[in-house]
């Protein structure tokens, strides 16, 4: 598992977002928004908008916030027209960035971006910089506790996974990303404990880095993390466990 997948598993144990919780709810029902607009407002025949309701649920997100965000897209009215975007980059070591975002203004967006990697030792791409380093894909994070790994294995690779990988306490299962959602539904059906499911950007190849490198790298994800408009940010890199530690509790 890249250092970046652990990155992610700590942030998340680490719940740092909760303290944010009005910034958090406020990215989800963009994403819930943007899912519906081009999918439609049933989650049963839209996928990216069911996995995006399970999140904003996992969050805590009230009901009437989720329908709400779901009317924006479907209801009558313009409203505001919100986009997908993507920008590429280089962190400290020469680590490839990909961060996405949803936006109601691109030119604010990008600038904002920009000056994020410029402060941060990083500096902000064109188009194609980065992109082919990555794949979409499925992944499904599990409790690893009173799981067997081979039982799980059988039960994912049947489901249509590619991959599973162990990483102290959770396992990340690997699925093409139009297959998350079977997979994950067949794994819940199995009674494995599923922790969360998200479409994301693997790394083909990681780069490590260690040191003061290390340490500016990870201050320049949080800072893009932190932004009102981006909604994921995708890495190759690869940190030893105990500076992603360091750094995440700080």
């Amino acid at each position: 598992m890249s250092g970046h997948s652990k990155w992610a598993n700590i942030k998340h144990a680490k719940g740092k977002m909760d303290a944010q919780r009005g910034k958090v709810f406020s990215k989800l029902s963009r994403e819930i928004t943007v899912a519906a607009k081009q999918g439609g407002g049933d989650p049963d025949g839209n996928p990216r908008l069911r996995l995006a309701m399970e999140k904003a649920r996992e969050a805590n997100m009230p009901k009437d916030n989720i329908e709400r965000a779901i009317a924006k897209a479907t209801g009558p009215g313009e409203g505001i027209q919100l986009e997908e975007v993507t920008y590429e980059g280089y962190g400290p070591a020469g680590v490839a960035i990909l961060v996405d975002a949803v936006t109601d203004n691109k030119n604010r967006t990008a600038s904002d971006v920009r000056y994020i990697f410029d402060r941060n030792s990083g500096k902000m791409g064109s188009a194609g910089t980065v992109a082919w380093m990555f794949q979409k894909k499925g992944v499904i994070t599990v409790s690893a506790k009173d799981v067997s790994e081979d039982d799980l294995l059988s039960g994912a690779v049947d489901a249509g996974a590619e991959d599973l990988v162990r990483d102290g306490d959770l396992f990340s299962v690997t699925t093409p990303f139009e297959k998350l959602s079977a997979v994950a539904d067949a794994l819940k059906t199995k009674k494995f404990p599923v922790v969360r499911s998200e479409v994301l950007q693997v790394a083909q190849n990681t780069i490590r880095v260690d040191g003061e490198d290390a340490r500016h790298l990870i201050k320049l994800m949080q800072a893009l993390e932190d932004h009102d408009d981006v909604h994921n940010v995708h890495a190759n890199f690869d940190i030893p466990d105990e500076i992603l530690k360091e750094v995440a509790s700080t």
